[in-house]
């Protein structure tokens, strides 16, 4: 659900500033994810991405130092198309998807960099990381925590390079605060809805609004 969200607030505020204005609203529910998740976590699969992440961090961090909110919300929007491409292509194909994709360290690699640059730029590396954690053959229960701990690990670290690009600020944090109960309200709901709420119903009502909300950055 987080391309639809990326989308909507990028539909709300000028895209670099709402970039800065959502990464502490998913810190707190990474941190609500570690904690429900903490014992399903795969670290080698982590310890392995986590210095090509890096290497994308970086790029994302270059691209944002010269871009502006306008050529930020293009950018962000084909990003967006493609992760529901990818998330469709995966949906269509099955099983057949994950043996497509090679598991050579080549593959490590890049996917640990697109993770980070999609991050970095966008908040927009769950599509990218599912690609990886399928790859991998995890159980659901596993799937999600190390995820949760993935994203969690990423998005502290762009923190202080948010607030060097001015995207984080004194007054975005306190608009943070307000929000804080209801992402702790909309966990709690998640967890409860997540288990009567058919998976294939809810993923195309999301990826319907996000390709509206893509389409819309685009165009302007």
């Amino acid at each position: 659900m987080g391309i639809l969200v990326v989308t909507i607030f990028m539909m709300i505020f000028p895209a670099r500033d709402s970039v800065g204005i959502l990464l502490p609203l998913l810190i707190v529910g990474d941190l609500f994810a570690v904690v429900y998740y903490r014992r399903h976590v795969v670290w080698k699969y982590l310890i392995s991405l986590m210095p090509w992440v890096l290497i994308g961090i970086i790029g994302g961090y270059a691209v944002l130092e010269f871009i502006s909110s306008e050529q930020l919300k293009p950018l962000i929007g084909i990003l967006v198309l493609l992760l529901i491409i990818l998330h469709i292509s995966r949906e269509k194909l099955g099983k057949r998807f994950v043996e497509l994709l090679p598991e050579s360290k080549l593959f490590t690699y890049l996917m640990g960099i697109l993770a980070g640059f999609t991050t970095m730029i966008g908040n927009a590396a769950g599509g990218v990381m599912a690609i990886y954690l399928l790859v991998k053959g995890l159980p659901k229960t596993e799937f999600v925590g190390t995820g949760a701990w993935f994203f969690l690990t990423v998005n502290l670290i762009k923190v202080p390079l948010y607030v060097s690009l001015g995207m984080i600020t004194v007054d975005s944090i306190t608009f943070n605060l307000k929000l804080i109960v209801f992402i702790l309200i909309g966990a709690l709901v998640g967890v409860k809805v997540i288990k009567w709420m058919p998976q294939k119903m809810f993923q195309t009502v999301v990826l319907i609004f996000a390709a509206i909300g893509a389409i819309r950055l685009i165009i302007g």
